[in-house]
């Protein structure tokens, strides 16, 4: 029998597509997963691609059937599950073998596998891979971190099952130890947060203009032919006209408003506070599905309060489709804001004209502005997205209208968080004096904290409190 090039480890809906698509680009496969049964089936299921897959009963089945020097993928929940497999594994594995974590893993959690491969091996590798079930089968993005050597081990087969963007593999390395997975959880980020900004323009023409979900459809398939051309526009489309087989109603109005989240969009915030990197639009997003978890909370607040007022908004379409350009590019200049905080703070070279190439296919993101991200941070990669010529044209002709829908949502009660916190960003990112002078007084006065003085004089204390007298 010939001896598989790759294994993979747990064969739920992604960890099964992606075996799949490796099979089909001709790298023979071993897997395993607990459920023996599933494993079998998989194989039965497999249909031209069975002959490229060796099933294995158990772990040492599974690493005997790989050719070394091994590499094993890790399709296991993100957490104690990974460190249980890898204890597993490694008495089983060479010191040169690699084991590869292709979940959605804390970055932290990266970070000390690491670690601990580098003192007990085998090799680890931690890699961000985006695409949902479909992007799994026919072509993720990958984002990989851990050392060069490792990722270049496996690079073959990665770039051959990534996602291509005019041929080129959506895939690519990020740096050592967790910056893969950070890079993946900074585009969920930025993925929470364009969902939220598109299903806020979603409840303005629904409520605000009294649009069907037929009539909604159809703005967002014209928009998806403009500037906001993205995978997230095209389904919105999509499933606004979707009818449900149950009720022959709208399937969008037959959904329950309680939003799902895994945590990877919670892990940014988070890790964003840390870094002291603004992200609010992100932020915002988060918030709103916590809120939508709400919902008994919600209902008891519109019996006090009432519901807004429905089709009372005066805006044109052309209005919102220019408040979601600005949107979400407001959204993505802080998603590459804050990794290029990390990149300092964790002293990762992390190539952001890279990560922006990478996502342009197969991610959740992906949108023709990714290109025109990728050349503005290779013309200057330190600079704000924001501040890029290409960007601050298109904000200049938008922002007008995104305070327009902002400011209707305000006065007719349609909750826009995360186009309003994107606004407040962008609004404080272009004032030149802030009114940070007054809370630094203020510290000054209750804590003699100081100030930094606008004319250089060295004196650090206000007239308060015994100072300056």
């Amino acid at each position: 029998m010939t001896q598989s090039q790759i294994g993979l480890i747990g064969l739920g809906t992604m960890g099964a597509m992606l075996a799949l698509n490796i099979a089909e680009k001709g790298f023979p496969i071993a897997v395993w997963n607990r459920t023996v049964s599933v494993t079998h089936g998989f194989k039965a299921e497999a249909g031209a691609l069975a002959d490229m897959v060796t099933p294995c009963e158990t772990l040492a089945d599974l690493v005997a059937a790989i050719k070394p020097p091994r590499a094993i993928i890790l399709m296991v929940p993100a957490g104690q599950p990974v460190d249980d497999m890898i204890a597993a594994l490694r008495p089983l594995m060479a010191a040169d073998d690699l084991i590869i974590d292709a979940g959605n893993a804390l970055f932290h959690d990266t970070d000390r596998r690491a670690a601990e491969a580098a003192e007990k091996g085998p090799h680890f590798l931690g890699i961000g891979v985006s695409g949902g079930e479909e992007g799994a089968r026919h072509g993720p993005a990958i984002m990989g971190g851990g050392l060069r050597a490792d990722w270049d081990r496996v690079a073959p087969i990665l770039n051959a099952i990534a996602a291509k963007y005019k041929g080129e593999p959506c895939a690519a390395y990020m740096g050592p130890a967790g910056a893969g997975h950070f890079v993946k959880a900074v585009h969920n980020g930025i993925e929470y947060a364009d969902m939220q900004m598109i299903a806020e323009v979603y409840g303005v023409m629904r409520d605000g203009l009294g649009m069907s979900a037929a009539e909604i459809s159809d703005v967002f398939k014209a928009w998806n032919q403009g500037p906001l051309q993205s995978y997230l526009i095209e389904i919105s489309g999509e499933v606004a006209a979707a009818t449900d087989t149950h009720s022959g109603k709208p399937m969008l109005d037959m959904i329950l408003d309680r939003a799902g989240q895994k945590g990877t969009g919670r892990w940014t915030v988070i890790e964003a506070q840390h870094l002291a990197a603004a992200i609010p639009a992100i932020e915002a997003a988060v918030m709103a599905r916590n809120l939508s978890s709400r919902l008994e909370e919600r209902l008891a607040g519109e019996a006090v309060f009432g519901a807004a007022p429905q089709a009372g908004a005066k805006l044109t379409l052309a209005q919102l489709e220019q408040a979601l350009i600005a949107g979400k590019i407001l959204c993505y200049a802080q998603g590459f804001a804050l990794i290029s905080a990390a990149s300092k703070a964790f002293d990762w070279p992390m190539p952001l004209p890279e990560i922006a190439r990478v996502w342009r296919e197969g991610c959740i993101i992906r949108s023709t502005m990714l290109n025109d991200m990728a050349t503005a941070l290779t013309d200057d990669p330190a600079r704000n997205l924001m501040l890029a010529p290409f960007f601050a044209d298109h904000l200049k002709a938008s922002h007008g209208a995104l305070r327009q829908v902002i400011a209707a949502g305000a006065l007719s009660g349609l909750p826009l968080p995360a186009l309003a916190s994107g606004l407040a960003w962008f609004d404080m990112m272009r004032t030149g004096r802030s009114t940070a002078n007054m809370i630094q007084a203020q510290r000054d006065f209750f804590g003699a904290h100081g100030f930094e003085r606008v004319d250089g004089i060295a004196d650090k204390h206000g007239p308060w409190a015994g100072h300056g007298i």
